[in-house]
């Protein structure tokens, strides 16, 4: 049998486990329920020796002391751990998972006689037994980590969220095989956000809130418990939807309460009392009304150009013509000034300045280099 007693474990100042007392026999399911952070998973790195903070009070295997004892001896104690995350090698085949499992004294002698019971619980691993462990799917390396740990041939399995991140014919799947493991006289405390599921196959359970252990019961009990219901299978009390509170009107109460959906649904036109399609009808009446009145009275003179664009696209047209019929000069030195603007041309209208047209030439870039006799510098 497993038990912790009064274990606190301690990172710093912060008590992530407080006073914890867990026990759980062989051939026998215990699931710890409880919100994240609420210190499940360093419940169970306490009783495997790998935790990080400091770890007080008593956790006994057998009637074995496994406080002071080095992760590797806790296992060879008879208590493995499948963390979460599964933790397999992912370049290494299932056949190698496994025996990797099986370094422990107590497995060495038997490991034949263990890799036989762990391929009869999960037959799809013996078919796979050379296959890399990272081409499988997450149900499968799930059924490695599992396997691996039972090649310790341990006493007590603990598992931190065995079915994170399966699907829910995979979980239903690893729930079903971790009956099987029971029926071998193992027992098992895990660790699962899936309440329905675990509790189904689970013996009794625990709830841990804010580092403390506040409820124990048989899994049965606990299905049928409101608070865990609510908490933790998605169930909806049994009170009232309404309640109205001694000081407020009934009227207000009866305004906010939750009503059936046939009570709910009312046509818009009912709500506002008219018609939505009059309201847009005068909405755009009102639009055309506002736009008539904001237009100017004046009238356009019939000499502007209706077409601006094509005025502007005329003279650019022009002023190139000009451009390129304009007789060539000679460039322009480094110290010329800008070429002075050229003149109108006599079909430009006289009202308008005519487009200028620049030309600059790229920059010249001068190479210096030092003569070999350090004399001077050359000119390139």
């Amino acid at each position: 049998m497993l038990e912790l007693h009064d274990v606190t474990v301690r990172y710093g100042q912060h008590r992530a486990l407080e006073g914890a007392s867990v026990h759980v026999a062989k051939g026998e399911i215990v699931v710890i329920l409880g919100a994240n952070g609420a210190g499940k998973s360093t419940l169970l790195k306490a009783a495997s020796g790998i935790c990080e903070g400091v770890v007080e009070g008593s956790v006994r295997l057998d009637g074995t002391d496994l406080t002071r004892l080095a992760p590797n001896k806790i296992v060879d104690e008879g208590l493995a751990l499948v963390p979460e995350g599964r933790g397999v090698f992912a370049d290494l085949t299932v056949r190698e998972n496994l025996t990797l499992g099986a370094y422990s004294a107590r497995a060495r002698h038997e490991e034949q006689v263990t890799l036989d019971r762990v391929y009869s619980l999960f037959p799809k691993l013996r078919e796979r037994a050379r296959q890399i462990v990272r081409t499988m799917s997450g149900g499968e390396q799930q059924m490695v980590a599992i396997g691996r740990a039972m090649m310790s041939n341990p006493t007590i399995l603990t598992l931190d969220e065995p079915s994170l991140g399966l699907s829910p014919l995979l979980s239903k799947e690893l729930f079903h095989n971790l009956a099987k493991v029971r029926d071998l006289g193992i027992g098992v405390l895990m660790v699962e956000q899936n309440a329905k599921q675990s509790l189904g196959i689970a013996d009794r359970g625990y709830l841990i809130e804010n580092a403390h252990v506040v409820h124990e019961d048989t899994a049965d009990n606990l299905m049928k418990d409101p608070a865990v219901q609510a908490a933790y299978l998605g169930a909806g009390s049994d009170a009232p939807a309404s309640v109205a509170e001694p000081d407020m009107p009934e009227t207000v109460v009866e305004a906010f309460a939750i009503k059936p959906r046939s009570q709910q649904t009312q046509s818009a036109d009912a709500i506002l009392g008219r018609s939505v399609a009059d309201m847009v009808a005068a909405a755009s009446q009102q639009s055309v009304t506002a736009t008539a009145v904001k237009r100017p009275t004046t009238s356009v003179p019939s000499q502007v150009p209706t077409d601006r664009l094509a005025g502007a696209m005329a003279e650019i047209e022009r002023a190139a013509k000009a451009a390129r019929n304009r007789p060539r000069t000679a460039a322009p030195t480094r110290s010329s000034q800008a070429p002075a603007p050229a003149a109108p041309h006599p079909s430009a209208p006289q009202d308008k300045p005519t487009p200028v047209i620049e030309v600059y030439r790229a920059p010249r870039v001068e190479v210096y280099r030092r003569q070999p006799d350090g004399a001077g510098f050359e000119r390139t």
